[in-house]
C-alpha cells in the first residue's frame, strides 16, 4: 500500500518494494493534490502486480520528443519537419528539461494556455497533435503511466482566416477557369494557375513536375517528387510530404490537350522542369509571382475572396465535395496522409452538407407518409 506525504505545497507518494532482499521504495513527488498522487501511485502498483517494472529513470520531455521525431518523423519533407522542430522549441522553452514523469495534466494545460496566448488555432492544434502522439507512445513504452494531454483544452487568441476566405465557390471557380484559359498566351504562370485549380496539387508538387510526368495516352499526371522553391526547402528535387502524396492525377482531355500543345514550343532545360524559369534563383516560377498573377485576375473579374495559390488547392477539394465526390476519393486525389486530414480541412463543408442531407431526410420521410 502506498503512502502519501505532503512536501511543501505538493504531494509525494512512496511505494514499498523489496528488490533482491533489500528495501527499494519507489517515490515520486510534485503532485498538486493528494488525489493526483494517490491515483498515480495506484497505477504504479497495478503495473507492479502484473510484473511490469515501471520506468523510473527521469526522461526529460524535450529530449524524449527530439528523439521521437528523429526515430519516427525523419523521413518527412523538410518543410513538414520544421513544424515538429517548432513544437520541440516550444517544449524546451516551457518545460526546460522537466521529466515526462513529473508533468501533470495541470502543467500541460498551463503550457497550452501560454502557447495560445498569442498564436492561432491552427498553430495550437498542430503543436498539441504532435505532443499528444509522442506522449501516447511514451505511455505505450510504460515510461509514464497515463496520458497527461488527454484533457487538454485548446485556447487561442489569434484568429485564423475564416474557412470561407480560403476557397472560391463553384461559380467563381468557373469564371476563374475561363479567364485563365483565355490568357494562357500571357505566360507560363497562367498554365501553372490553371493546373493548380484543376489538380489541387501543392505548390512544391506543381513546380516539381517534369515533361515525362504527363501521360497523354491516359490523361494522367504523375506526382512523385517536389522542387525546393524557397530558402526553407532543400535546393532541387525533394521528397513528397508523405507516402500518400505519391499518386497519379486524372485530368480531362481539354487540359491535357492544352499542355500537349504547350510542350511543342517549350524548350527543354537541364532539369526537364515544366514550370522552369531561368532567371529565378530557384529555377522555377516563384510562389510570389504566381500569387501576384492570381490576385490580378481575381481583382480584374471582381472574384472574392482574394485567395492564394494554396487557396486553389482548397478550392479544388471544395468543388469536388460540392459535386458529391466522396471524402475517400478526395483524400487520395489531394495526397492527404489519411481521411481524417480531409475531414478536418473540409469540416466547414461537411456542416453545410449535413444541413442539406437533413432536408433530404425530412423530405423523404414526408413523402413516405403521402404514398
Amino acid at each position: 500500500m502506498a503512502s502519501i506525504q505532503k512536501r511543501g505545497k505538493t504531494y509525494q507518494y512512496t511505494i514499498s518494494r523489496i528488490v533482491n532482499g533489500k528495501q527499494d521504495p519507489i517515490r515520486k513527488g510534485g503532485f498538486h493534490t493528494k488525489k493526483e498522487a494517490t491515483i498515480a501511485a495506484a497505477e504504479i502498483e497495478a503495473s507492479l502486480s502484473k510484473g511490469v517494472l515501471p520506468y523510473l529513470k527521469p526522461a526529460p520531455f524535450d529530449e524524449y520528443f527530439g528523439n521521437w521525431v528523429i526515430l519516427y518523423k525523419s523521413n518527412l519533407a523538410k518543410a513538414t519537419l520544421k513544424h515538429y522542430n517548432y513544437t520541440y522549441d516550444q517544449i524546451k522553452e516551457f518545460f526546460n528539461g522537466t521529466p515526462l514523469q513529473e508533468i501533470s495534466t495541470q502543467d500541460y494545460q498551463k503550457f497550452l494556455n501560454q502557447l495560445g496566448a498569442n498564436r492561432s488555432k491552427e498553430t495550437v492544434e498542430k503543436v498539441h497533435g504532435h505532443i499528444r502522439a509522442c506522449v501516447l507512445d511514451a505511455v505505450d513504452e510504460q515510461i509514464i503511466p497515463r496520458d497527461f494531454t488527454r484533457k487538454g483544452e485548446l485556447k487561442f487568441t489569434v484568429q485564423a482566416k475564416e474557412e470561407s476566405e480560403k476557397y472560391l465557390n463553384f461559380n467563381d471557380s468557373i469564371l476563374l477557369l475561363k479567364s485563365l484559359r483565355k490568357q494562357l498566351d500571357k505566360g507560363l504562370e497562367y498554365y501553372l494557375l490553371l493546373l493548380g485549380l484543376l489538380t489541387g496539387l501543392r505548390f512544391e508538387e506543381l513546380v516539381g513536375l517534369v515533361f515525362s510526368d504527363y501521360d497523354f495516352d491516359n490523361n494522367e499526371i504523375n506526382v512523385d517528387k517536389t522542387w525546393g522553391y524557397n530558402n526553407r526547402m532543400p535546393m532541387g528535387f525533394g521528397p513528397l510530404k508523405n507516402k500518400a502524396s505519391k499518386r497519379k492525377i486524372k485530368l480531362e482531355a481539354t487540359t491535357m490537350a492544352l499542355f500537349k500543345e504547350l510542350f511543342k514550343t517549350t524548350p527543354d532545360n537541364e532539369h526537364h522542369l515544366v514550370f522552369y524559369n531561368e532567371r529565378s534563383k530557384y529555377k522555377v516560377i516563384a510562389n510570389e509571382r504566381a500569387n501576384d498573377v492570381l490576385k490580378e485576375i481575381l481583382l480584374e473579374f471582381n472574384i472574392r475572396p482574394l485567395i492564394s495559390m494554396h487557396g486553389l488547392r482548397h478550392t479544388h477539394g471544395s468543388i469536388l465535395l460540392y459535386k458529391k465526390a466522396s471524402y475517400q476519393y478526395i483524400s487520395k486525389r489531394l495526397g492527404h496522409i489519411d481521411i481524417q486530414t480531409t475531414l478536418r480541412v473540409y469540416a466547414h463543408l461537411l456542416k453545410e452538407a449535413f444541413v442539406e442531407n437533413e432536408l433530404i431526410a425530412l423530405e423523404t420521410f414526408t413523402e413516405m407518409y403521402n404514398e
